[in-house]
């Protein structure tokens, strides 16, 4: 019995402790390789989502209170971008435009006429002019962006961003802030049980958001992102 013991018995065992050993320790390793991919797609969102509140904010004044008026603004909105024509830098053209002021200083040609004369077939001016474009052809321009996803967790079986807005005084001003938050619940969702109570835990004992978040109503903090 003893020999069957040493012979059979004991080898199954450390073969089994072993094997036990390197999964306990390969656990967390795999966890935090999931972990770090499904970051990476939850950041991409939280940074399209900030991109999206800074063009709402800079024609709006504020934030968008919901993240569907702000697919809404993306789909069906315009916004104003400075489109420069020319460069200052050639001296040429620069001096070509000074010409046709020159030439008309009567009329006092706005860059609005001068770009007018570009569409005419000038295309030696230089100058810069405000124009109104869609949303969605300047902004997220991007084959994997789906709009209609914006508020999706990614890998949580369709949870929502969550997502506030406010208008805070801040030294006597009023500052529109914003913040949208993907709790580590969603976006880890399916993933080893007690490495994400642990992980959770880890991040309540450095009072932190237990997840990905962008941005702040607590205080300004330029629209960062807690991973950045």
């Amino acid at each position: 019995m003893k020999k069957l013991f040493t012979i059979v018995i004991l080898p199954i065992i450390i073969i089994l402790l072993g094997y036990l050993i390197v999964k306990g320790v390969m656990k967390p390793i795999k966890f935090n390789e999931e972990r770090a991919a499904r970051e990476q797609v939850a950041i991409q969102k939280l940074k399209d989502i900030r991109d999206l509140q800074v063009a709402y904010k800079n024609k709006y004044g504020k934030f968008a209170s919901t993240l569907d008026s702000l697919a809404d603004f993306y789909k069906n909105d315009k916004m104003i971008i400075n489109m420069q024509i020319g460069s200052v830098n050639d001296s040429a053209m620069v001096a070509h435009t000074d010409a046709v002021r020159n030439a008309n200083k009567k009329n006092r040609l706005t860059d609005k006429d001068l770009y007018e004369l570009y569409k005419k077939g000038d295309k030696n001016l230089v100058f810069s002019i405000k124009s109104e474009i869609n949303v969605r052809d300047t902004l997220l321009k991007r084959d994997d962006f789906d709009v209609d996803k914006l508020a999706e967790i990614p890998f949580s079986d369709g949870a929502k961003i969550g997502m506030k807005s406010i208008v805070k005084q801040v030294s006597g001003v009023d500052v529109p802030l914003f913040e949208a938050t993907i709790p580590f619940n969603d976006l880890l969702k399916g993933m080893d049980h007690q490495l994400l109570v642990n992980l959770n835990c880890e991040k309540d004992k450095m009072n932190k958001f237990p997840g990905l978040k962008v941005g702040s109503i607590d205080a300004p903090n330029n629209n960062a992102g807690n991973w950045e």
